[in-house]
């Protein structure tokens, strides 16, 4: 059996499994808080705050959403760490055990643990299942750039990242419709209980699909085997050889992966993590309303990694070089965001705050969509999941650092200072592209 366009096929599993990954990620946000009736004063639908009773309800109201807000960081800031060491270590195995079974084992372990916090009574078991999650759901973002070297060529890599990117940007807007609407509908436990399921049947038909690159798949055409293996310059003895993180380090383009995505990677996940938290404090948004608004910031992620992908793409078939494609992608995504920053922090209403977000993180995805790809046009072979879960985990430090720092920085229900540090981070991560990233091309 023959099929065309099986490239495609195998990305479309990895973008689901993307689209996924968020969704299973994105439950403990949404469903933190409870619904309470304005009027009556009544809780009509229990958060896990509340029902596990972690928050002192003797307190006041800001005094209860400021150690809300704690709590909910230190949680995060755990799976944060265990999805840096995850992003670290996941490059390796992938680099040693191959896509296919990288991602199995990744998703078997994510999806076990999200449906095991249905379980949780209290912070600690919080904790402990977060920390399973991070471990798990680290593995698909060295591995799927990983994955798109060895089944596109390269001038077809950046758009492959950018489905990839699309896919986590569609999970992100199923997240806030999905998750309270299973969160109203069956409680917090049996959400929990749905979406894990999901993750863990996922990993049968990858399983049967991906049986192995596309030199050897038994199921690819002749056509398309020679079409990614001519793109790809890859001589076998690259392809199989590892090379040691400390020599990965020496070279100096390694560190516009690491420092960039230090400063940047914080952005996305200052609105994955506390957006609920934001239009419920600053607009007193509904869980209901909470769903109408949150999907649209991610709208524009969306078109931004399709975008960021496709210019670079294009720029590159043109006959533009791979270091003026990328970092005329990269710049203008970043400029992207600064307007989106500047507006949503003065905006008066929820809707108006909601778009000026899709232009943060429509530019984001722009420019991570090209960031990503860095590790694939500098190195090859197995070096290649290296550097991008190295990359991963040097993000993973600016998030905690950033995550620590909100509660802090909106005491009292003012998100202004948020955004000023989302501001900052900007130019600092495109300094750094320039500073370390010299002439992208593959290095000796």
């Amino acid at each position: 059996m023959k099929i065309k366009g099986l490239r495609w096929i195998i990305l479309s599993l990895t973008a689901l499994v993307t689209t996924i990954n968020i969704l299973d990620r994105g439950t403990l946000n949404y469903m933190w808080n409870s619904e309470v009736n304005e009027n009556t004063g009544v809780v009509e639908v229990y958060g896990i705050a509340h029902d596990l009773q972690l928050i002192d309800m003797s307190q006041t109201k800001e005094e209860q959403q400021t150690q809300s807000k704690v709590i909910l960081a230190l949680i995060n800031i755990v799976f944060m760490i265990a999805y840096g060491i995850s992003q670290m270590v996941s490059g390796k195995i992938y680099d040693k055990i191959g896509t296919r079974k990288g991602f199995s084992m990744s998703a078997l372990l994510w999806g076990g643990a999200v449906t095991f916090t249905s379980l949780a009574n209290g912070v600690k078991s919080l904790i402990f299942f977060r920390l399973l999650l991070g471990l798990g759901e680290a593995g698909p973002w060295p591995g799927t750039t990983k994955s798109n070297a060895e089944w596109f060529p390269v001038k077809e890599r950046a758009l492959a990242q950018g489905v990839f990117g699309a896919a986590s940007s569609v999970g992100n807007i199923l997240v806030p419709i999905v998750i309270p609407l299973l969160f109203i509908a069956t409680g917090w436990r049996m959400t929990f209980v749905i979406v894990g399921i999901i993750c863990v049947l996922w990993v049968i038909p990858w399983y049967i699909i991906n049986k192995t690159s596309p030199k050897n798949h038994p199921w690819i055409t002749r056509q398309e085997r020679e079409y990614i293996v001519s793109g790809q310059h890859v001589s076998e003895q690259k392809a199989s050889k590892t090379v040691p993180i400390k020599d990965i380090l020496k070279k100096k383009q390694s560190y516009s992966v690491i420092i960039s995505r230090f400063f940047l990677d914080p952005i996305w996940w200052m609105f994955m993590t506390w957006l609920p938290i934001y239009l419920h404090e600053v607009y007193s948004l509904s869980i209901e309303e909470i769903a109408e608004m949150a999907w649209i910031p991610f709208v524009g992620a969306m078109i931004g990694s399709i975008a960021g992908g496709s210019l670079s793409g294009n720029l590159i078939k043109r006959g533009c070089s791979v270091n003026f494609a990328r970092k005329v992608s990269i710049s203008l995504g970043s400029l992207l965001i600064v307007p989106g920053m500047i507006g949503a922090a003065f905006s008066t209403d929820a809707l108006t705050a909601s778009l000026w977000l899709m232009f943060i993180l429509g530019g984001f995805q722009f420019a991570m969509t090209n960031i990503q790809t860095l590790p694939s046009d500098f190195f090859e072979g197995n070096t290649v999941g290296s550097l991008a879960g190295i990359g991963g985990a040097s993000a993973v430090v600016g998030i905690v650092i950033s995550t620590y720092l909100v509660p802090m920085l909106t005491t009292g229900g003012n998100w202004m200072p948020f955004f000023a540090m989302g501001l900052l981070l900007v130019p600092l991560s495109l300094a750094s592209l320039f500073i370390f990233g010299g002439k992208i091309q593959q290095l000796k």
